[in-house]
């Protein structure tokens, strides 16, 4: 897959099959668009590009807004390109930018810098200063360049519409199980091992303090989960507690901390991923560490059983 980080970068060709969006989290939805994205490139025997912007809009053109992100940058570049896109542009977001209208966008970067046979988007997608760039606005602006505009249907599960909004409410209430169900695959994120306060050793449970990489990443309710953790190109299975440690600090600061099954390797300062795939309980204060050890005794025992049942 080629990476453009510049609208210039990229060659015109009519013959473009193309779609445009944020697609944050890459859920069910977005994938469905790609899907189509490929069949109607290979029909027409053009090229496919997905058009996404950096940083979020929302980010930009609210201030006040601190928006979590579901995909880092590197994430979604990399879900993209799984999916079998051949091209992507990546266009840095800004006041400026966001004035444009949808006939301005459409007409200056489209058609006159990229090309385009057609123009793939979402049930509900709003393009353009004010969001007026809906279906009705795009299919008219199709006509007029010459291109054909092709919408995707919503992807529902349990009567209820696919979209990032949900799968971020879902992960604030540590609704793993809806949240990876709507995305398609395990809500993750990757960090750095770093040093941590060496509490969990004191207790016979040592971990793993991950350092996000993306400090804009949307992290999930706190409680223990059960995690996919890589290293060094290697899976283990672990619990991941995130959280403010209550039974030992009164903080606000909240700790991201793995515990792996079978595992006593160093790895300070390595790179790794998590992929969360159940919650098994919420963070609680107990009136001794005593307490916690033999809670996290329960916790280890209950998530070997959940392991194994997920794993046959």
């Amino acid at each position: 897959m080629k990476i453009f980080q510049d609208i210039l970068q990229v060659s015109k060709k009519k013959n473009t099959v193309l779609t445009i969006g944020t697609f944050d989290g890459f859920h069910l939805g977005h994938q469905k668009i790609m899907e189509q994205v490929i069949i109607d490139t290979n029909g027409r025997g053009g090229r496919s590009l997905v058009i996404t912007f950096e940083p979020h809009p929302r980010n930009v053109i609210s201030k006040d807004y601190n928006l979590k992100l579901l995909t880092s940058t590197e994430e979604k570049i990399s879900l993209i390109k799984k999916a079998g896109i051949e091209n992507i542009l990546i266009i840095k977001f800004s006041e400026e930018f966001s004035k444009l209208t949808a006939e301005e966008f459409i007409r200056d970067y489209i058609v006159a810098k990229i090309g385009a046979s057609e123009l793939v988007i979402g049930h509900d997608h709003r393009l353009g200063r004010d969001r007026i760039g809906d279906e009705s606005k795009l299919k008219e602006l199709g006509k007029q360049f010459s291109f054909d505009v092709a919408p995707v249907n919503a992807v529902k599960i349990n009567g209820e519409i696919v979209s990032s909004t949900i799968i971020r409410a879902a992960l604030l209430e540590g609704n793993i199980d809806k949240a990876n169900a709507f995305l398609g695959r395990s809500y993750s994120f990757s960090g750095k091992v770093v040093t941590g306060a060496m509490r969990g050793r004191e207790l016979g449970f040592p971990t793993a303090n991950i350092e996000l990489d993306e400090n804009q990443k949307l992290v999930p309710a706190n409680g223990i989960y059960i995690v996919e953790f890589f290293v060094n190109s290697k899976k283990h299975f672990g619990l991941m507690n995130i959280g403010t440690r209550p039974t030992f600090e009164d903080s606000l600061k909240v700790v991201i901390e793995v515990y792996l099954y079978d595992f006593n390797n160093d790895i300070y300062g390595k790179n790794v991923s998590v992929n969360i795939i159940h919650r098994m309980r919420e963070e609680l204060k107990y009136p001794a560490k005593e307490e916690l050890i033999a809670q996290m005794e329960i916790d280890k025992i209950k998530g070997l059983e959940i392991i194994k049942r997920l794993t046959n």
